[in-house]
């Protein structure tokens, strides 16, 4: 069992609340996260804590630890921080950038017709014309 200061605790949850994901190196003695004031072990014991309760999905991958929130652990997360409803992590809102336009150019990647491939690679065919001109 691993004793986690209540002001880490806090600032751990808030910050996987805002972006609704929390990542962390595999490095048990690194002195800080790079995202949450507090040390990586902190990080790292909390959320194997949410994940045992299905608070939490992990994905390991090259030595760093993946967590995304689940629908459990934002009820669970909006009771503990006490927050409205209205309040969702980064993960659910909609994008708020602006819709592109295309400028009519032919090969824009907006407005253009062309799709597939770059260049005129046309199946069926090798780069120097014939497709038979290996086979005689």
């Amino acid at each position: 069992v691993m004793l986690i200061p209540t002001k880490d605790r806090v600032a751990i949850s808030k910050h996987l609340f805002e972006a609704g994901v929390m990542v962390a190196k595999k490095d048990y003695n690194a002195a800080k996260h790079p995202h949450v004031p507090c040390r990586n072990l902190y990080v790292i014991k909390l959320m194997q804590s949410f994940k045992s309760r299905g608070y939490v999905t992990e994905t390991f991958s090259w030595q760093w630890y993946y967590w995304y929130l689940t629908n459990e652990g934002i009820e669970f997360l909006r009771d503990l921080l006490h927050l409205p409803e209205e309040v969702v992590p980064r993960t659910l809102k909609p994008k708020k950038g602006p819709n592109r336009i295309g400028t009519g150019r032919p090969n824009d990647r907006f407005g253009g017709a062309k799709r597939g491939a770059p260049g005129a690679f046309k199946p069926g065919q090798d780069r120097f014309g014939g497709g038979d001109r290996w086979n005689r």
